[in-house]
């Protein structure tokens, strides 16, 4: 009931050292989705979604820490679950990306994958949603924030049509980052939820906006001192 992306990248830090960023932005036309389907770590992104089932992201993600492949986690996982034909499961690691379909998710439904992305959706207005969100991925600015060209992408999606339910007016959407680099202080910006409301993208692009401009002031505040 959902329409997500799960993004990998490399990047050089501040000392020259190469690191990887890993990111999960979804949106739905249902409350709270924050809360259940987007999950990232130093490890990787996994969104969960369709008839969700949280276990899959939170044991995805914890055998990912353990060393597996994305792809054999998560399909370990789906052989484990009764109800596998029911979920959309997908997901990227350091090396690999994973994105899983099920038969009965229920029309638009599909995925996308690129080399360091995957894109899922059910009860779409078209593929041209999924496609949308991978295409406004590929063209961003690297030198924006991930969490904001992930905002984006969901609007791109949006703006095709997205979820197909628009009797449903409470909608909800968020955002996670995360890094393998060890930094004091994340930027506040990488991990935001609208939980309710009837304008998420509107509304998690302004929270990151504030979310940004609190974080410069804490750093500019904080060097000083």
């Amino acid at each position: 009931m959902t329409f997500s992306i799960c993004v990998r990248e490399e990047y050089v830090d501040g000392d020259g050292s190469d690191q990887h960023r890993f990111g999960v932005a979804v949106t739905t036309r249902l409350p709270g989705v924050g809360a259940l389907c987007p999950h990232a770590s130093e490890h990787g992104a996994i969104a969960t979604q369709s008839v969700t089932n949280v276990e899959l992201g939170r044991k995805g993600l914890a055998y990912l820490a353990d060393g597996l492949a994305v792809d054999d986690a998560l399909q370990a996982l789906l052989n484990a679950d009764e109800g596998r034909e029911q979920r959309q499961l997908h997901g990227v690691d350091i090396d690999g990306t994973f994105a899983f379909t099920g038969d009965d998710c229920h029309d638009w439904t599909g995925h996308r994958v690129g080399s360091d992305y995957t894109v899922a959706g059910n009860l779409l207005m078209g593929e041209s949603v999924v496609d949308a969100v991978a295409e406004s991925y590929e063209a961003s600015d690297r030198d924006e924030p991930l969490a904001k060209r992930l905002i984006d992408a969901l609007g791109a999606g949006h703006a095709e049509g997205g979820d197909k339910r628009d009797d449903l007016n409470i909608q909800s959407a968020a955002v996670v980052v995360a890094s393998t680099e060890d930094r004091e202080m994340d930027p506040y910006y990488n991990d935001l939820r609208v939980d309710a409301t009837e304008t998420p993208l509107r509304d998690l692009r302004e929270t990151f906006a504030l979310a940004r401009e609190g974080y410069e002031a804490a750093v500019e505040k904080y060097a000083r001192e």
